[in-house]
């Protein structure tokens, strides 16, 4: 099948990632794209910072032949604050953050707001799609996208397919990240799946090396990225989800398996409390001084 890029696709939460994911729907032809959050404010830095990456990957590499422009590609994306604008969605694709109660009710909102036919994708870093499909009265519609930051930069995601999960559905998922330009590895629903289930706990003991001061952060990364050829250490790529996600994500895993291996380090929660959230913050486990706060 063929999505219907006609077809309005709502896209919730402006953070981080529901800002890339809008980037990327819009650039690749989705033609009316709804961006949604709690304010206006919100929805302007998500404007600005859309403005801010496309300046950024343009400086970085050429667009690709038939790209619109920035003014064509924000023309295609309307800021809302109000589920009623989801009314005539095919697909959302959720952002929000990983705490339950918060997802609960926008599943809630979007299953009153949304028609019976529409699709909905949880882009969730730990949080089973079984359970969030039955916070819904559409369990069969509802599959798992777990988008790689940053989200128009990455080829493929990981799709989750949960208990009531259909093949209808999935052929939907498959579509529309074919439109999006993305490859995609469909596996069964678990706490945190695979991605989330192996790096968190690599995030969490390099958090403990640092908090044991067996090494410095930077050295830390330095050993992944020089020993293992990997383009970003571990630290790093906390950082760059942000500390606060790393936490919510960790505390979903240690509630769901029981187990003390996903115990979040003390000095993560640290962090959190103060405030250093990673790269969006400037101070993270590092430094950036290029990141205006």
């Amino acid at each position: 099948m063929t999505y219907d890029l006609d077809c309005p696709v709502g896209v919730i939460g402006a953070g981080t990632m529901g800002t890339g994911v809008a980037q990327n729907l819009a650039s690749r032809g989705f033609k009316r794209v709804v961006l949604l959050d709690l304010s206006d404010d919100i929805l302007k830095q998500a404007r600005a910072r859309i403005r801010q990456d496309l300046r950024m990957e343009r400086m970085l590499r050429p667009p690709p032949e038939g790209s619109p422009d920035t003014k064509t590609l924000l023309a295609r994306i309307s800021f809302e604050t109000d589920y009623r604008s989801l009314g005539e969605a095919g697909f959302v694709i959720e952002n929000v953050v990983e705490r339950w109660p918060v997802k609960q009710e926008v599943y809630r909102l979007l299953d009153e707001a949304c028609p019976d036919t529409c699709v909905f994708a949880a882009n969730t870093s730990a949080i089973p799609i079984t359970r969030i499909g039955g916070a819904t009265n559409r369990a069969d519609r509802v599959a798992g996208i777990h988008f790689m930051n940053p989200v128009p930069l990455k080829p493929a995601v990981e799709v989750i397919r949960g208990v009531h999960t259909s093949v209808e559905t999935l052929d939907t998922v498959q579509s529309v990240l074919r439109q999006m330009g993305k490859e995609w590895i469909v596996v069964n629903d678990a706490p945190g799946f695979v991605t989330n289930r192996v790096l968190m706990l690599t995030v969490n003991e390099a958090i403990f090396l640092v908090h044991e001061n067996v090494a410095e952060p930077a050295d830390v990364d330095k050993i992944f990225k020089s020993c293992f050829g990997h383009t970003m250490g571990p630290l790093e790529t906390a950082d760059l989800i942000g500390l606060d996600t790393i936490l919510d994500s960790l505390v979903v895993l240690y509630e769901s398996f029981n187990d003390p291996k996903f115990r979040p380090c003390p000095l993560l929660r640290q962090l959190v409390d103060a405030g250093y959230l990673g790269r969006k913050t400037g101070r993270g486990l590092l430094t950036y001084d290029d990141v205006d706060v």
